[in-house]
């Protein structure tokens, strides 16, 4: 296939879940192309080989979310990476883009959970060495990982895996402000207690999602384990958090059971199932706050039809410029946000706007922005536009990343262009042109043809 694109002069797109948020797989090609061709990837869609010594996978790249874990499941294991998306993306895509997943701490990003990839390029196959790490040179892993379609198109990897946790507690500790929060998230960041959850919301998300008492800061707190209880690490968890002046609220969760995943209830096979909200473990304001975060994806086309223009957008940031910056893009939105939508910036009407933690690392957070803001009718594209060209430069400018975990794309490539190093972005341009000397694979993503 790859070779009737390149002579047929077709751009050649690989396609996974379709969930890209950044334009990542959309045919904006131009007149250099004769066409594009889809390579849907969905039949390749099974896990092919379980490990366990070695407590690794070998899975194609096609696979959804809930069909890739239900099959590890009748392996007593789990692959533990729960995007957002994980209903409707896949293996492959979660690799190409650098996804990140609902844990805060440890392993975040899909890059920690990879052992090998194979993909298909126009110079041949690509096949790394299974290996738990290696000091050999640059990895040609993590050329793949991020890679975005540009140099391959990814058919499978040989993953991590694990048991599947069955101790599990939740809890959720308010605070005065986001600011107070932010001290104690990064003290437990720091503590070595590496919490399966770790979320801050400031207290517009969590009065907008109903998660906790109005006005308030809310973290989210969870911790889980597949052999031992959690018990201590919570309770430290929680001891940190009353030192830096937070309110705890009860902790939920079972000891000694199997556990349903983060974000998962009994999925089907084909992965067409949507969230169920309302189970036993889900309630109080850490259930309150998942079910929204749920149901977001859902319902954000439903907001524009009612005249609510609703984008996120995310970054990271090291903890000692962690408060200048947020300030700072706060405000930088706040007035574009205003200007776009034509509402004051502030008081009655003004647009929402929030921001919470979604991963957390020793040197600092990943900030997480919500908007909410009333649409300009028929202009809803345009108002997009200008709010993303405003805050990408806010983060940019901060000293941020254009994306922590929602990859490149075509809409963040002028941001990401200026956040790379120059001498790296001529090496990837030698590698695509030695991979894919026609250009056909993804163009426009990264780097120009």
């Amino acid at each position: 296939m790859l070779s009737w694109c390149a002579d047929a002069g077709a751009a050649a797109i690989p396609y996974g879940g379709g969930t890209s948020v950044v334009g990542g797989i959309e045919p904006r090609l131009g007149d250099r192309y004769s066409g594009a061709v889809t390579i849907d990837l969905g039949a390749l869609d099974r896990v092919l080989e379980v490990d366990r010594v070695s407590r690794a996978a070998r899975i194609q790249a096609g696979v959804l979310g809930p069909a890739l874990n239900s099959q590890l499941a009748e392996h007593g294991l789990t692959l533990r990476h729960f995007p957002q998306s994980f209903e409707y993306s896949t293996l492959g895509g979660w690799i190409a883009t650098r996804a990140g997943g609902h844990f805060a701490t440890v392993w975040t990003h899909i890059d920690d959970l990879v052992e090998s990839v194979r993909a298909l390029t126009p110079a041949g196959a690509w096949e790394s060495r299974r290996l738990p790490g290696s000091g050999a040179g640059p990895s040609p892993d993590r050329m793949l990982i991020g890679s975005e379609g540009i140099l391959g198109v990814i058919t499978e990897a040989w993953v991590r895996v694990h048991e599947r946790p069955e101790h599990k507690l939740s809890a959720s500790v308010a605070f005065e402000s986001f600011a107070a929060g932010a001290e104690a998230v990064r003290a437990l960041s720091q503590s070595g207690l590496n919490p399966a959850n770790c979320r801050l919301l400031d207290e517009v998300e969590s009065t907008v999602t109903g998660a906790g008492p109005p006005g308030k800061a809310l973290l989210v707190l969870g911790f889980e384990s597949a052999a031992v209880p959690v018990d201590g690490q919570m309770s430290l968890a929680l001891e940190l958090a009353r030192d830096h002046g937070g309110v705890p609220g009860d902790v939920r969760g079972r000891s000694g059971q199997p556990q349903t995943d983060e974000g998962q209830v009994d999925r089907p096979r084909d992965g067409k199932a949507a969230p169920r909200p309302g189970r036993g473990e889900r309630a109080g304001a850490v259930g309150a706050w998942r079910d929204a975060f749920l149901a977001a994806p859902y319902l954000r086309d439903a907001f524009v039809a009612c005249g609510v223009l609703s984008e996120t957008f995310e970054t990271a940031i090291t903890w000692d410029r962690f408060e200048e910056f947020h300030a700072t893009v706060m405000e930088t939105a706040r007035r574009a946000v205003a200007e776009a939508s034509g509402a004051p910036a502030e008081g009655d009407g003004a647009p929402k706007l929030s921001c919470r933690f979604t991963h957390v690392y020793l040197d600092g957070p990943a900030p997480y922005f919500t908007v909410l803001a009333p649409a300009r009718r028929g202009d809803e594209l345009e108002q997009w536009d200008e709010i993303k060209a405003a805050v990408s430069e806010a983060l940019i400018a901060g000293g941020g990343s254009i994306t922590h975990h929602h990859a490149v794309g075509r809409d963040h490539r002028p941001w990401y262009d200026r956040q790379r190093p120059q001498p790296f972005a001529e090496a990837l341009r030698a590698a695509k042109r030695a991979l894919d000397p026609a250009g056909i694979l993804n163009p426009g993503v990264l780097i120009d043809p």
